[in-house]
């Protein structure tokens, strides 16, 4: 199967696709065509609650609506797996295509990110609600699950593409970068769940094992962003409906961020004091410089988003890339604003945070027209050209 960078479910709907959209009103045809990249809304939705607990300015109000929407993104993750369960058990033969297409097989990254995001929402601001102790409970079983299928990912999916899949030199795309990055996001939200672990060798097994997961998301990371790059230079941008796909470059590169500085931060607890101070620092000698090319790649991406927006984007759901990425950067620059003391790490935070909230917003509602008013979203993918 050759890889194409317009197989995704879009806007626009032709007339021959109309009888599908009259099938979906039978709720069984709602799960008939669902793909893994719909973990991606849980995604941007549940970074909106986890990024407001670590802003360095806390306003009333802001705990009590970051917990809301956890509470949301909690929801909509049984809702999902419900609905991915009812899809693989009623469309089998569909379900086990997808690891062979060579673009949807790299959202099965999608899914283990989605359960380690609401478990450390759960942490963050669920024991608001449920108390410390399910708190933390059920934040070990996402996260020892998000994880376990995180690593799974990162191995079978690239494995799929070296020996399975059929890419030219102009397929790579910010996708690529889906199956590798939940290593990363086990670290940031492994660090989380340190303090609760036995002292002794428990605790440092935990720390020292997120920073391995930290350089297998790391490396792997530079490797394919090189691509990426290389292929907008050679090729240029590609489909429209692709364009938002390079925001998920940020992922990566703020997540390190945000790992860095909480791994760093919690080192004290598993570690000696001197190797507790040299993580320390290095979570800021290490964020300071990948945000600047974060900040690079962001006025790239936006640029590049304007220029097509102008033209025409298509709703696709990989509009959510415009907001777990960014909510990434934005833990990751709250964790230097706390590290450092800079007062300017800590309005850039706060106004990546807005414009967070604003991308999430319009996501949300596209979405939401998208799929429970027009119904396109939930159409089968557009097949390679």
């Amino acid at each position: 199967m050759t890889a194409t960078l317009d197989q995704l479910p879009s806007q626009p709907v032709p007339i021959r696709r109309r009888a599908l959209l009259r099938d979906l009103a039978h709720p069984r045809q709602a799960v008939a065509h669902l793909t893994p990249n719909w973990f991606a809304s849980i995604m941007g939705t549940g970074i909106v609650a986890n990024a407001a607990v670590t802003l360095p300015l806390q306003f009333p109000g802001l705990r009590p609506a970051a917990t809301a929407v956890w509470a949301l993104s909690s929801v909509l993750l049984v809702a999902l797996l419900i609905a991915t369960a009812l899809h693989w058990r009623l469309y089998r033969s569909t379900a086990r295509t997808h690891h062979l297409n060579p673009v949807m097989a790299h959202f099965y990254g999608a899914p283990p990110m989605a359960l380690l995001t609401v478990g450390a929402g759960t942490l963050l601001l669920g024991r608001d609600v449920l108390g410390e102790e399910v708190a933390v409970a059920v934040d070990w079983v996402l996260w020892s699950t998000g994880t376990a299928l995180g690593l799974v990912a990162a191995v079978a999916v690239p494995y799929l593409a070296f020996t399975r899949h059929d890419v030219q030199p102009e397929s790579a795309f910010g996708g690529w970068l889906m199956p590798v990055v939940p290593p990363m996001v086990s670290a940031s939200t492994g660090a989380l769940l340190v303090a609760y672990l036995p002292e002794g060798q428990a605790r440092a097994t935990m720390l020292w094992a997120c920073y391995a997961m930290f350089g297998l998301t790391l490396v792997s990371s530079i490797v394919i962003i090189t691509l990426i790059w290389s292929r907008l230079t050679m090729h240029k941008i590609g489909p429209a409906a692709m364009v938002p796909t390079l925001w998920i470059v940020l992922g990566p590169l703020g997540q390190s961020i945000t790992a860095a500085n909480l791994l760093g931060g919690t080192a004290h607890l598993a570690v000696d004091a001197s190797t507790a101070q040299a993580l320390l620092h290095l979570g800021v000698a290490f964020g300071v410089p990948m945000l600047g090319f974060a900040l690079l790649w962001a006025m790239l991406a936006l640029a590049i988003t304007v220029r097509t927006a102008r033209e025409h984007l298509p709703l696709t759901l990989t509009w959510w890339s415009f907001t777990f990425p960014v909510g990434t950067c934005v833990t990751g620059i709250s964790g230097l604003a706390l590290h450092t003391g800079l007062d300017a790490l800590a309005v850039l935070a706060m106004i990546a945070y807005v414009a967070l909230v604003a991308a999430w917003l319009l996501v949300a509602a596209r979405t939401f027209h998208g799929s429970v008013i027009r119904g396109t979203l939930f159409l089968p993918p557009r097949p390679a050209a």
